[in-house]
């Protein structure tokens, strides 16, 4: 992860658009558990949580990560019971993956409603995945491909 240790902020995002790394992962988590259900509840359900998912995503890849409903609950219930991060994140990894996320969900979506569940199944699989990485230990695998990403089109 894009990290930066600097002074806090009491709304988790400091003035230079730096955010508190614990605000994605608890989104990770939430997203997680949406995931589990999509891929356990039947056709219709399923594809519509997985649907109002991609427009979560799609905020946070538009918007950024600060902006989206998670980021809400985490600076209104969670961030105040806390103490300072000891780390601040730059806020483009995150919104990379959330694209990622998107990517994900948007292939699953059309795969589910075309009638190939099992391509959609991977899809979501995938996105699950991905999120529990975050979720459990706090290792942003759509962060981590924005760094390789930008270092080798530095290398171009």
């Amino acid at each position: 992860m894009s990290t930066i240790t600097t002074p806090r902020a009491a709304s988790g995002v400091r003035p230079d658009g730096a955010i508190d790394p614990r605000g994605p992962q608890l989104a990770a988590a939430l997203t997680a558990v949406v995931l589990v259900a999509v891929l356990l509840l039947p056709a219709p359900y399923g594809v519509a949580l997985l649907a109002v998912q991609a427009v979560l995503f799609a905020i946070g890849a538009v918007r950024g990560v600060q902006a989206t409903p998670h980021a809400w609950l985490f600076r209104t219930l969670v961030r105040p019971r806390l103490g300072p991060p000891v780390e601040w994140e730059a806020p483009e990894p995150p919104r990379f993956a959330q694209a990622v996320g998107l990517a994900f969900a948007l292939v699953g979506l059309v795969a589910l409603l075309s009638g190939a569940t099992v391509v959609g199944q991977v899809a979501v699989g995938f996105a699950l995945l991905a999120a529990l990485l975050n979720a459990a230990f706090a290792f942003c695998l759509g962060c981590e491909v924005y760094l390789l990403v930008r270092r080798f089109i530095a290398t171009v």
